[in-house]
């Protein structure tokens, strides 16, 4: 069943750190804070207007939720909690740091109809972490993500790729690290570096140089065949389009479609090994699930376009019986 998120953005208060690539303003477009009567007005609103209320969730996003002030956390959460339960909404989902979650604050979640956490782990190195001014350690993601599988979250992990002294070989140990940690779901955030940000700072200086845009879409299209192998739902990969981000950006690797480029290069690797495995050239007919036949092909059709570079025609059909991803030669 599709789910979906009724979004609330917290604008960026109560977080005890300024990370290396933050500037929330411009992330999450947010710089008002909702009162409780806000949040009520907006879920009765959306209660009317959602047709499968049982399957969306009240989403608090844009800040470090339970580093906000208590008493503000508690009005949001009285406030949700109202609208949650038989024929309203399904749960509230959070994001928030991984050193701002205990024993202690997850009861208090649990007790409100929290149903999902998600943490920004951004990576499991502890030297990019520190370099980024991350304020926490990967084995704080560790013991954040043990205690919310213990409470029966459904956990979900935030990565970026590309930060300040990460390498492709850090990133995908943070992948592999990731998927051990088992966590529900998964968004994959390459860098977007920002005005007015330490990031920002280091590129204009010339001490920070980010991978090239080619390889961040290699290897968050990898990212996501080992997390959907692994049975963990990408929900997001890349930012989200906003006139924020591309009015204050200054370097990174931000596409409005990021996501629709690494399909369309795990499609490109499939249909290439192949043509390699069974050694055929000329015209050739590819299938794929019927809903993918626009992620092979690409954008633009970038991957016809490839295939003929190299002197073969690819003429893409569509099977429903065809998992996501999987490719079919047709004789």
């Amino acid at each position: 069943m599709k789910h979906s998120n009724i979004s609330i953005f917290i604008p960026h208060i109560g977080c005890p750190h300024q990370c290396s690539f933050c500037d929330q303003r411009t992330i999450s477009g947010a710089q008002h804070a909702p009162s409780g009567e806000e949040v009520r007005e907006i879920c009765q609103k959306a209660l009317i207007e959602v047709k499968k209320p049982e399957n969306t969730e009240i989403a608090f996003f844009g800040g470090s939720f339970t580093a906000i002030p208590r008493d503000y956390m508690l009005e949001l959460l009285e406030a949700a909690h109202e609208f949650v339960g038989e024929g309203r909404f399904r749960g509230i989902r959070c994001s928030t740091r991984p050193d701002c979650i205990d024993f202690e604050v997850l009861q208090l979640l649990k007790s409100y109809g929290v149903t999902a956490i998600e943490l920004g782990a951004q990576s499991m190195d502890d030297e990019v972490l520190e370099a980024n001014e991350r304020g926490h350690t990967s084995a704080d993601v560790e013991n954040a993500c043990e205690l919310i599988h213990a409470f029966n979250f459904e956990l979900g992990l935030q990565m970026m790729i590309g930060l300040y002294g990460s390498t492709p070989e850090k990133e995908w140990a943070t992948v592999e690290r990731i998927v051990a940690l088992a966590p529900d779901t998964v968004r994959i955030y390459p860098v977007v570096i920002l005005k007015n940000t330490r990031l920002g700072e280091l590129l204009l200086s010339g001490e920070y140089k980010p991978f090239s845009f080619d390889k961040a879409v290699e290897i968050a299209s990898a990212a996501m065949v080992m997390f959907e192998g692994s049975g963990i739902r990408v929900i997001k990969c890349g930012l989200h389009a906003s006139e924020f981000v591309e009015h204050d950006m200054v370097g990174g690797f931000y596409h409005p479609a990021f996501r629709e480029l690494c399909e369309a290069l795990i499609y490109r690797h499939n249909i290439e090994f192949i043509l390699k495995n069974e050694n055929v050239s000329g015209s050739v007919v590819i299938a794929v699930n019927e809903r993918c036949i626009s992620k092979a092909t690409g954008q633009k059709k970038s991957n016809i376009a490839f295939f003929e570079e190299l002197g073969v025609n690819i003429k893409l059909v569509g099977d429903q019986a065809i998992p996501k991803y999987e490719c079919e030669l047709r004789r």
